[in-house]
């Protein structure tokens, strides 16, 4: 028992020092041991109890840049950058998950709402289009909720676009 602890308090201090010394994110830990890591560049919060984190391992990117991938005891797992937390979106019905990146942040879903929002002012009718970038945003901001982001701003954003879509149709 003593030796699980351990290396819980082991991997904890392996992402608490990697946050500290990047960039782009800042961490807090409460008592109850749930840890909340924000992102400078969005302001999101990504939150966990070190008690689902199964292990650490550090790695580095193409350009050799080093992150930490955070494993989670329910198969769930995160990417700690110097600014960014990445996460798989979620698989999608209708949408082919070989055209979005296996790796997503929680900044892609401005990206992809503004692409929404574009096609939906377009009168060309990218209906399709529109479908689509839905079901990526959707894919995206699932994923994150699904690891430990808050995103109900995010979540109502879509529902809001989705109304007014009718609206405008009917």
């Amino acid at each position: 028992m003593s030796t699980k602890s351990k290396s819980t308090v082991a991997e904890l201090d392996h992402i608490l020092n990697f946050v500290d010394s990047s960039k782009g994110l800042r961490a807090k830990i409460n008592e109850s041991g749930r840890v909340q890591i924000r992102q400078d560049l969005d302001g999101k919060l990504f939150s966990f109890s070190t008690q689902d984190v199964s292990e650490v391992l550090h790695r580095a990117d193409s350009d050799g840049k080093p992150f930490l991938q955070v494993n989670f005891k329910n198969g769930l797992k995160v990417l700690l950058t110097e600014t960014l937390i990445g996460f798989k979106p979620v698989e999608t019905l209708g949408l082919d998950m070989t055209r979005i990146p296996k790796v997503v942040t929680t900044p892609d879903l401005v990206s992809v709402f503004e692409a929404i929002e574009e096609s939906m002012g377009a009168d060309n009718g990218l209906d399709q289009e529109v479908e689509i970038l839905k079901k990526v945003y959707l894919a995206i901001l699932t994923g994150a909720e699904k690891v430990g982001f808050d995103l109900s701003t995010e979540r109502k954003w879509v529902n809001r676009l989705l109304a007014s879509k009718f609206k405008a149709s009917a």
